[in-house]
């Protein structure tokens, strides 16, 4: 096993971008009432977190399959920290409220690439 500020340190000194962020698995752990009554709720918290710059991006995963929704989802935090993080995700209201519970971890994202497609007249994104 590697220490984790090492594994970073290296990926930064072999070129890599070494972006740190935050991958916050979600699932839920009560009623389908209580998810629905805190929804309105954990939206807004997601669109303040967009607005302050510390939601990276948001949204469900699909079951194994592809197929189906299992209401499972992906929440990615900008962050300075683990503990930062984790504040962020006490925070969201489907998980203080007890609907949802998660699993955090560090990402490193140090390949890859990023095309948006604006098309204004249109009015459509494309990611």
């Amino acid at each position: 096993m590697v220490a984790w500020t090492d594994y970073r340190k290296d990926a930064q000194e072999r070129g890599s971008l070494a972006l740190e962020l935050f991958a916050v698995l979600t699932e839920p752990t009560g009623s389908p009432e209580n998810v629905k009554r805190l929804l309105p709720d954990h939206l807004a918290y997601q669109a303040l977190q967009e607005q302050r710059g510390t939601l990276a991006f948001a949204g469900p995963l699909s079951d194994d399959t592809g197929e189906q929704m299992l209401g499972t989802g992906l929440i990615v935090y900008r962050a300075d920290s683990l503990e930062a993080a984790r504040a962020l995700a006490d925070a969201d209201p489907m998980h203080a409220g007890g609907a949802r519970a998660y699993r955090i971890r560090r990402w490193l994202i140090n390949e890859g690439s990023l095309q948006l497609d604006v098309r204004l007249s249109a009015q459509s994104v494309r990611l």
